[in-house]
């Protein structure tokens, strides 16, 4: 066999400690969330490469495997697509982390992704591997950590970004930070980037089984309810939690922020720019308490952000904004920073 690329999606399960077998099944008995095995193929480009179970991107050629999971994905900037539009076993990587299913929109920007033929099924014992069989699982829902929320305009909006950046104050203050990403297509790297930021632990929707967060909100709060009870478990002090993509954008981001409730002690919105930053607000109802991402990446665009919402923007990716961004978490969250 070629060799075998193990998709960040797999991080929860075992497949690198323990032997499992593969069997096709018809897309009848397929679903999100199923583990299964694709063979690369298609004209490599600058997209061929997989996130592994570390965060490492692989570069894949022609002939490699890859495990990765069933999944959706709708990417306003990006592509949309689905494991159910897979047609005679061809799918593509919707995410890096060896997120497949088959694009039914792509934007032109974007380099054709990683294609892949089916090769089979996980199966162990005759029955399929499922995310949801490594699943953080409870059935409380006790959660009352103080939360730092991160939510944008759109995907690549400023919010991982910022996110690390609170991480980084917070922990370097001896405050226990843990870092989430709520919502979003799966892949590590965002995440783990908190982490690699001061946070003592992270956890995404991977950890509750789900690929995407592309999914019925049913389903969405049942995974996320135990992932948010975990975080409380950990006795942090604060949660710095992202909401990946828009609230308004099918990634259950209003549903993510309506599980936090009373809890969240501060929002913070990422906007691509300010005309975003105010449909969000308006179209949404949640009024953040600071903007930041490409919005306020100029004198400009901070005058218009706090002309048109009434809120004041900082430019997080400028060193000289640091202190400010520190005193403006010191006031919110009722904390020395030092």
């Amino acid at each position: 066999m070629m060799p075998t690329v193990i998709g960040s999606l797999a991080r929860i399960a075992d497949f690198d400690r323990n032997p499992y077998d593969l069997a096709s099944l018809d897309m009848t008995a397929w679903a999100s969330g199923d583990y299964v095995l694709g063979e690369v193929t298609g004209a490599p480009s600058e997209l061929y490469n997989v996130e592994n179970c570390v965060g490492d991107m692989i570069p894949v050629d022609i002939g490699d495997y890859v495990i990765g999971a069933l999944g959706n994905r709708a990417a306003t900037l990006e592509g949309v697509g689905s494991w159910a539009d897979v047609r005679d076993g061809k799918m593509q990587a919707l995410t890096s982390a060896a997120l497949f299913g088959a694009f039914t929109s792509l934007s032109k920007l974007v380099p054709d992704p990683i294609s892949f033929v089916y090769r089979g099924h996980i199966v162990r014992a005759g029955t399929k591997v499922r995310m949801t069989d490594f699943a953080l699982q409870t059935d409380a829902t006790k959660f009352a950590v103080p939360t730092i929320l991160l939510f944008g305009t759109s995907m690549s909006a400023g919010k991982t970004t910022t996110g690390r950046l609170a991480c980084e104050l917070l922990s370097t203050a001896g405050l226990n930070v843990v870092g989430s990403k709520l919502t979003g297509a799966g892949r590590y790297r965002d995440v783990l980037s908190f982490k690699q930021h001061g946070a003592a632990e992270i956890f995404d929707f991977v950890d509750v089984g789900l690929p995407s967060t592309v999914v019925a909100e049913k389903e969405f709060r049942a995974a996320i309810r135990p992932l948010l009870h975990h975080i409380d478990s950990r006795e942090p002090d604060f949660l710095v939690a992202e909401a990946g993509a828009s609230p308004l954008e099918p990634y259950n981001g209003a549903a993510a922020i309506g599980e936090l409730g009373d809890n969240i002690c501060c929002r913070i919105l990422c906007a691509s720019d300010p005309y975003a930053a105010f449909g969000v607000e308006k179209a949404f109802g949640l009024v953040p308490d600071l903007v930041a991402g490409p919005a306020t990446n100029t004198t400009a665009g901070i005058d218009l952000v706090l002309k048109l919402t009434g809120v004041p923007g900082l430019n997080i990716i400028d060193p000289a904004s640091v202190p400010k961004f520190r005193k403006f978490l010191e006031a919110r969250l009722d904390v020395n920073l030092g």
